[in-house]
């Protein structure tokens, strides 16, 4: 696997965000978030498949910004309130309206149950990496010992009871929300019994 992959993209929009990221998520959902980075970069790599890594970088630190409780929402869904808080730094960074847009696609993506690849490859990256990284899907992506690789300077520290606890709060707060929906379909176990918690 690429070592390429564990590596930040280049630009002052990558680091910005991950300055933001690191200032309001706790250590373990800016792992989660970091990873979510490295799993997406490196299946696609590995894959072929062509995508930005600037947009999926900035994608993966902000995909979950709307857990954290400055950036929370008391009607939308967490995932819908993320992709607004990504478009008004997008705006920011000086990013066209156009990618503004796309980032709110990567970003609203990643809760989806299946992306197209070719249509959005940035949004089927994350959806698969977020998911192997929270609930334990796609498991067979990635040979053990690269994801050891990963875990090492990203370590787990807690992220399934922290991230189950945050869709717990979100369900009762937001009984219409995809959190809500998640647990309905029983992603509660699947989130405790991710076979990454036994890695690091």
């Amino acid at each position: 696997m690429t070592p390429d992959a564990l590596k930040t993209p280049d630009g002052p929009a990558c680091a910005a965000a991950l300055e933001v990221a690191a200032a309001y998520c706790s250590p373990a959902l800016l792992n989660h978030c970091l990873r979510s980075y490295v799993w997406a970069a490196a299946y696609g790599t590995e894959q072929g498949i062509e995508f930005d890594p600037e947009l999926l970088y900035v994608g993966a630190m902000f995909h979950d910004i709307a857990l954290v409780p400055e950036f929370d929402n008391h009607t939308l869904g967490f995932d819908d309130a993320s992709g607004h808080v990504a478009w008004v730094f997008a705006a920011g960074a000086g990013w066209p309206v156009e990618r503004r847009r796309r980032l709110v696609e990567v970003v609203l993506s990643h809760m989806l149950p299946v992306v197209d690849v070719v249509a959005d490859p940035e949004g089927h990256l994350l959806e698969r990496s977020t998911s192997l990284d929270i609930s334990g899907r796609y498991t067979d992506d990635f040979s053990a010992s690269f994801k050891a690789e990963v875990l090492r300077p990203h370590p787990r520290l807690g992220i399934a009871e922290e991230f189950l606890a945050c869709f717990r709060d979100q369900a009762e707060r937001k009984p219409a929300s995809s959190p809500a929906a998640s647990l309905r379909d029983g992603i509660a176990g699947r989130i405790l019994g991710n076979a990454l918690d036994r890695l690091g």
